[in-house]
């Protein structure tokens, strides 16, 4: 990738996301003007009408650099991932859902089964007397429509795909946005060298703790609470206060943004350096952050009181991997099939 007289070309796709992470690049202001003036667009189907059939007529590689932003939740994802790594010289994993599973990776605490159930037949604003489930084929007088296979399970890109880097965050914040831009755009443009393959870049490889102001004053935890249920003094330490907050298992990057508004870290960055399973991380740390009593306490009476305060964290599986169950340990429950033919978690 060394120096060179035309545009390097630019791709942008959303799978199974909510778009912020377009709106983050969008959100890098005037600098959307450098990026116009240094890359060619040539699929960004949030903005442009390009058509999948136009990435599949480019050369392999012809693409230099591909933001994927989204998990893969369906057979569409799947096919536009392979097919995306074949045309991309730089494959991205960017924003959360692509680099851990985020919010659409909680799917995988059921099945597509009892998900297609809730919405099409369950759901109080749904009316569907015949209870008819999408089907994957549907023939109208025109031919044969087809919709993507729902999978069972979400995955991250890199469980379908070789990624180069990964950037993390629901969504990645501008400056870090425009610091990736920037380091890859030398390296297309100025033979700079690429990061090591696979680095997470547009963070920090330490945890939020490190970046944020509120003050650690090692207060034991007596119960922790949901943030509508305390008013929360700015200066000290949220966790300490009995908030929720994913800033010691979290990666640094964003400026502990949430912290800095009296609001618990909720984990977007993905975990640091050195932690496998930021969900087990966390309640570890939860557990150690706990008042427990003296230490003369007996062993049963100090885990009763670990279980009481422990008890009192409202949905541990959504609060502790919100963006990471994709690329967790558990990665998705276990689900067996009953006598009657529904699913159920073990």
């Amino acid at each position: 990738m060394n120096g060179r007289s035309e545009k390097p070309k630019l791709a942008m796709y959303w799978a199974s996301s909510c778009g912020g992470c377009e709106v983050s690049l969008l959100n890098i202001g005037e600098k959307i003007l450098d990026v116009d003036r240094t890359y060619e667009i040539v699929f960004f189907p949030c903005l442009t009408d390009f058509k999948h059939e136009d990435v599949r007529g480019y050369p392999d590689g012809y693409i230099d650099l591909c933001l994927f932003n989204g998990a893969i939740r369906s057979s569409e994802n799947e096919e536009m991932a392979r097919l995306l790594r074949r045309k991309s010289r730089v494959l991205v994993a960017f924003g959360s859902c692509a680099h851990e599973g985020c919010v659409p990776a909680l799917a995988n605490l059921t099945s597509a089964e009892e998900i297609m159930d809730a919405v099409y037949r369950r759901s109080p604003a749904t009316v569907n007397r015949q209870a008819i489930l999408p089907g994957r084929l549907t023939r109208v007088p025109e031919g044969e429509l087809e919709l993507p296979a729902f999978f069972d399970t979400v995955q991250t890109l890199d469980q379908v795909e070789r990624v180069d880097f990964y950037v993390p965050g629901c969504p990645p914040e501008s400056p870090q946005v425009w610091g990736v831009l920037e380091l890859l755009t030398a390296v297309f443009l100025d033979g700079a060298a690429l990061p090591a393959p696979g680095s997470v870049i547009g963070a920090n490889p330490a945890a939020l703790c490190e970046e944020c102001p509120l003050e650690r004053r090692s207060r034991p935890v007596q119960r922790f609470y949901r943030p509508y249920e305390i008013t929360p003094d700015t200066s000290t330490c949220l966790l300490e206060q009995g908030l929720v907050c994913l800033g010691p298992v979290t990666r640094g990057g964003c400026g502990a943004l949430c912290p800095r508004t009296a609001m618990g870290c909720r984990g977007c960055y993905g975990p640091p350096d050195g932690v496998e399973d930021q969900g087990a991380r966390m309640t570890a740390a939860l557990a150690a952050a706990t008042d427990a009593g003296s230490p003369q306490t007996g062993e049963r009476a100090l885990k009763e009181k670990v279980k009481e305060t422990m008890g009192t964290v409202v949905d541990p599986a959504g609060t502790f991997y919100r963006f990471s169950m994709g690329h967790s340990l558990l990665k998705r429950a276990r689900l067996r099939r009953d006598t009657g033919g529904k699913r159920e978690k073990e």
